[in-house]
């Protein structure tokens, strides 16, 4: 099927020289997060280390080879593509604008939503299955790449391709991760006490009150039974039918060696870890450079009013027509200059002070000394590039983990976040005005800032040492516990409770057993004599 495409792929890996640095193995997830893994493997291969990527035909991810990286296309699975992001973007933000109606009309919206959403998932979760399922199968690309020799697969294991196919070859295994299927990647490596620990999407921080520990209790249910259902309709059946019926894709998640964690403790809330989780938050975020001249010329014409920064990621160039009109006049209210990554229409109530593009150096403009604000949709690597510069934000979360980023950050007195669903030109215009004026936004995003940076070593200096760790030796296997191999009621002590419980009714029965032996001996003796 696949054998004429193979002739150029088996002289790229026999050229292969791995004198100078190890061989790394990607499989890697789209959107976002591959802007991210990007970063990591272009990292890797200054420094010597031989890259090649898999990935599916109409994929995200852009470009052909490149200096950086080797790229092996499959052909007979589509990826999700641009379009697949466009439109499930356009499809989420419809759902979630429903929310903010009447108690009955957002109960009713959730539902659907939360429906839709699943279905949506489910859908990207099969296609990498299937694109796994095509690698397993085509027996001379498996001899291909058994033969390259690699070193380490880095996966992302938000899906769970990486996961399966490292297992299959045999490989130590090091995530980019900050989500594995449906939920955080804390929650599935380390201990994650339901007290003080808030589930991702509950709005809650480390302190909660009773009924808050409830809602706590109630989100993780939720999450636990989405997580129970893409894992058992999804990659159970796979891993039993090529692995054996005795393994379970959880064990082969939680044998991962390394767990680079996209995330820190200035945006984290304190939490119990382990050994082989590394925290690299903001590893994506350097120094600004310089802009172009025609952004720094209109950057300059702000004066003293300074300038802001609004984008909406990787996914989204635009939101719904009227929000965008709302949007574009609260800008023209304002003094400041404004430059806004949007690739819809242009808005009739669009300002001489805003500027659209279609891309924009986001990391740059955020280091500028003239910004002065951030609207974001509250994605990962955007929050991480403002905490990093000190920029307070203007939240307008859209979907997935947005809403608890932003609420992260909001908590911390850094950020302001509003609804899109109840989003006007009059309350909109007041957010911005509440952050750009009250200067606790910008002096607390800041002292995150100094947070964030005063650390002994770059997280991505930190990252490439455990990646490069993990070549040397094979692995990491002294940093990984073997809880996951036990059972529930073994990793809870439930058997010691019930047998101390046991040992506890018995001594206490033979005691009163005891006393009550002894006390029909003496006293009972003695009345028989007084009768």
């Amino acid at each position: 099927m696949m054998s004429f495409r193979l002739v150029p792929l088996a002289a790229l890996l026999c050229c292969i020289c791995g004198a100078d640095g190890g061989k790394v193995l990607v499989l890697p997830v789209e959107g976002s997060h591959w802007v991210n893994m990007k970063i990591l493997i272009e990292e890797l291969s200054s420094r010597g280390h031989n890259i090649t990527v898999i990935r599916p035909q109409n994929s995200f991810i852009f470009g052909e080879e490149t200096d950086h990286y080797q790229l092996i296309n499959l052909k007979s699975v589509a990826g999700f593509g641009d379009e697949y992001f466009t439109r499930f973007a356009s499809q989420w933000l419809q759902l979630r604008r429903g929310w903010s109606s009447s108690f009955f009309e957002k109960l009713k919206a959730f539902s659907k939503g939360s429906m839709e959403f699943m279905t949506m998932i489910g859908n990207a979760h099969q296609t990498v299955i299937e694109c796994v399922q095509e690698i397993f199968e085509d027996d001379k690309l498996m001899k291909l790449l058994q033969e390259a020799n690699y070193d380490v697969v880095l996966t992302d294991p938000c899906f769970g391709g990486g996961v399966l196919l490292a297992h299959r070859l045999g490989l130590p295994l090091v995530f980019n991760v900050r989500w594995t299927i449906m939920e955080d990647g804390h929650h599935t490596v380390a201990p994650s006490p339901l007290s003080y620990v808030p589930v991702a999407g509950s709005e809650l921080t480390d302190k909660m009150t009773f009924w808050e520990r409830v809602k706590n209790a109630l989100f993780a249910l939720m999450v636990l039974g989405n997580r129970l259902n893409i894992k058992q309709h999804y990659y159970e059946p796979f891993v039993h039918r090529y692995f054996g019926p005795d393994v379970h894709y959880d064990d082969l998640v939680q044998a991962a060696d390394i767990w680079l964690m996209r995330t820190d403790f200035t945006f984290e809330f304190p939490r119990p870890t382990m050994p082989n989780v590394v925290y690299m938050g903001g590893f994506q975020c350097k120094p600004s450079k310089p802009l172009p001249q025609h952004l720094e010329d209109f950057v300059q014409s702000s004066a003293e009013h300074g300038v802001i920064i609004m984008t909406l990621g990787t996914l989204v160039g635009t939101l719904p027509d009227d929000v965008v009109e709302h949007v574009a006049a609260a800008f023209a209210q304002l003094p400041q200059k404004v430059i806004w990554r949007h690739t819809g229409k242009r808005p009739s109530t669009l300002g001489n002070n805003t500027l659209l593009l279609d891309w924009l150096p986001q990391n740059d403009l955020l280091g500028h000394p003239k910004t002065r604000l951030f609207v974001a949709h509250g994605g990962t690597n955007g929050v991480q590039e403002a905490i990093y510069h000190g920029v307070p934000i203007v939240g307008l979360p859209l979907m997935f983990d947005q809403d608890d980023n932003l609420f992260r950050i909001r908590v911390r007195g850094a950020a302001k976040v509003m609804d899109i669903g109840t989003l006007t030109m009059e309350n909109f215009l007041d957010a911005l005005r509440e952050v750009l004026h009250e200067p606790s936004y910008r002096k607390n995003m800041q002292e995150l800032s100094r947070l964030h940076r005063d650390q002994p070593m770059k997280p991505l200096d930190r990252a490439m040492f455990w990646i490069e760790f993990v070549m040397r030796h094979k692995g990491a296997a002294h940093l990984k516990t073997k809880s996951y191999k036990m059972s529930w009621i073994q990793y809870h002590s439930i058997d010691v409770i019930a047998l101390l419980l046991v040992l506890v009714i018995m001594m206490s029965l033979t005691f009163l057993l005891t006393v009550k032996w002894l006390w029909s001996k003496v006293f009972g003796g003695k009345k028989q004599k007084t009768d």
